[in-house]
């Protein structure tokens, strides 16, 4: 099964193969959001589509291509509220091998209708079976690679998401600025963690659907909220906003103050977890491979994430010791700026702008 973009494969499909009443009842059928129309006008068109994705999405067998074969009619599936064409292909092989070559160059950024385009496979191919992320740079992959290697291709797509992702390295930082000590940031960025790995793996395996209308601005909201705690405490207790409330002695213990802020940050990462597989975009049955593959993705967002915490913390615990009110107005300063930033992803997003 092959998903693509609908409104994506409508408009370069026609593009390249010349059909232009293929992209009159395509996009005439996507504004009308229209899924019966959508399935009606590839169905209408099934050589001008079948060509363009064969064309760009090829299965080799010992360097002999195999030929595709539509099966059946297309259909319209749905992933956070946007439309995908669903094309059943079967491949035939000149001859019955365990290694084949799978490529993929679907929308190139020379189209020019999408940029960075990544497409994600996960395969079962004469007893051969993984998941391997394609993009310009690696356009193709063998089914008889190494299990490190399909792995290191998803921890670099995590890690690629992670410092690719504006919103996700704001709220990071305003983790960090709001943290008075190393305790609070460890705990915090744990508690992140644990809360976006259950969401995230939940709903890229398909067990939890939230629409993306719900999460992106509640994600945006997160940033705002979360940095907004700092400013508050400035604002509250001036130059003592990074004195602690007495606590315990333990490695775990935090005051009043340090245990709602770790509650608050565990139920945005929650939050966040559905974001990144949205981001993803996987939403396929229960499978061990598929397992693996996302908490590879997720073990390379982590190590991004831990990255720029060892490098930034520890310079804004020198500067606090140094020069405590340059640190506060800093910390203040960077709490600020994400904080607006924030609130105007977070109208943005409600407003669908």
């Amino acid at each position: 099964m092959v998903e693509l973009e609908y409104d994506l494969l409508v408009v370069s499909a026609a593009d390249i193969g010349h059909d232009d009443p293929l992209f009159r009842a395509g996009t005439a059928a996507f504004e009308a959001g229209d899924t019966t129309a959508q399935a009606t006008a590839l169905n209408n068109h099934p050589q001008t589509t079948l060509r363009y994705v064969a064309d760009r999405f090829s299965v080799t067998s010992r360097d002999a291509g195999c030929r595709p074969t539509q099966v059946g009619a297309a259909t319209i599936g749905e992933r956070e509220g946007v439309p995908y064409a669903n094309l059943l292909l079967d491949w035939t092989c000149p001859e019955r091998t365990d290694e084949h070559e799978v490529r993929s160059v679907l929308f190139p950024d020379g189209d020019g209708y999408v940029k960075g385009t990544k497409t994600i496979v996960t395969y079962e191919v004469d007893g051969r079976s993984g998941s391997a992320a394609l993009d310009a740079a690696n356009p193709s992959f063998s089914t008889g690679q190494s299990w490190y290697e399909r792995f290191s291709e998803f921890f670099l797509l995590g890690a690629e998401h992670l410092l690719s992702g504006i919103d996700h390295i704001l709220f990071l930082l305003a983790l960090i600025a709001g943290s008075r000590r190393l305790r609070e940031i460890v705990l915090a960025a744990t508690s992140f963690t644990l809360a976006h790995s259950v969401t995230f793996l939940l709903a890229a395996l398909g067990l939890v659907d939230v629409p993306a209308s719900v999460v992106e601005p509640v994600i945006a909201l997160s940033i705002a909220v979360v940095a907004g705690w700092h400013l508050w405490g400035i604002w509250r207790r001036g130059d003592h906003a990074t004195d602690l409330e007495p606590a315990g002695r333990g490695h775990f213990d935090l005051d009043r103050s340090g245990w709602i802020r770790l509650a608050v940050v565990f139920c945005f990462g929650l939050v966040h977890g559905l974001g990144f597989a949205g981001a993803l975009g996987i939403d396929e049955a229960w499978s061990w491979t598929l397992l693996w593959s996302l908490l590879v993705f997720n073990v390379g967002i982590e190590v991004v994430q831990l990255g720029i915490v060892a490098i930034v913390f520890p310079l804004l615990i020198v500067l606090r010791r140094r020069a405590p009110k340059a640190g506060l107005w800093a910390t203040g300063a960077v709490s600020g700026a994400v904080s607006i930033m924030g609130l105007i992803w977070f109208v943005q997003r409600v407003s669908g702008s």
